[in-house]
């Protein structure tokens, strides 16, 4: 048996999904939209698999997979969705998609995929403490205040806090934030990478980001002495 999360605003499709995950066995913990998500999929919730749709009403799903993989929920995550051109195909993935199904859908298809994926197991990363992204309005906050962010700048951000203590490509930063085959210069991403840090100042977030000279980016923990 396994612990599934299901995030899909339809309620037709999601009385489907949870009625064939409970029928072959499976626990379903249910949401709605992104900031039920956010509530009932949290690094705390023991999930196997996250079953998230792309098209919700509140928030991009894509952004609600970053910012729980940034809290620390590593569950594998088949994206559900009616984008189906490959360029949304793409997004998907380099938003943390580990699957990806186009609805409509067979549910034994759906059943036999996130099989597969549980037998992956989650990816047990560092958490990135203290900072949590909230994908309905584009924000950090910590526990010393909230910023808004540009939809750009919240995906650049949540690409390399989903993964501390990694170095994140600038390819995979650039996927992340920016539409299939965009041409982005050094320029423009070291420009918000410096619009990001300011704003993670103003919060005094415990995570900062650094660069790694000739790759990319990685998220640490900011020394306490630094405040």
């Amino acid at each position: 048996m396994l612990t599934i999360g299901v995030c899909e605003d339809q309620e037709s499709i999601r009385k489907v999904l949870v009625r064939g995950l409970r029928q072959a066995g499976h626990e379903v913990v249910v949401a709605h939209d992104g900031r039920e998500a956010l509530l009932q999929f949290g690094p705390d919730e023991p999930l196997d698999v996250v079953v998230m749709d792309v098209g919700l009403p509140d928030s991009d799903g894509r952004d609600v997979v970053q910012a729980l993989k940034s809290a620390g929920q590593h569950a594998p995550v088949l994206f559900l969705t009616a984008l189906g051109a490959p360029h949304e195909v793409l997004a998907g993935f380099a938003a943390g998609a580990d699957d990806y199904v186009v609805k409509p859908f067979e549910i034994a298809e759906v059943l036999a995929r996130l099989d597969a994926l549980a037998r992956r197991g989650p990816d047990r990363r560092l958490q990135a403490g203290g900072l949590v992204l909230d994908p309905v309005q584009h924000a950090a906050r910590s526990e010393h205040g909230r910023v808004l962010l540009t939809p750009t700048e919240f995906r650049m951000l949540a690409a390399i806090t989903s993964r501390p203590g990694e170095v994140v490509r600038r390819r995979s930063v650039v996927a992340a934030a920016w539409p299939d085959g965009a041409s982005v210069s050094e320029n423009t991403i070291d420009s918000f990478i410096r619009r990001i840090r300011a704003k993670l100042d103003e919060i005094e977030s415990p995570t900062a980001i650094e660069t790694v000279r000739g790759v990319g980016f990685t998220a640490v923990d900011r020394p306490a002495a630094h405040w």
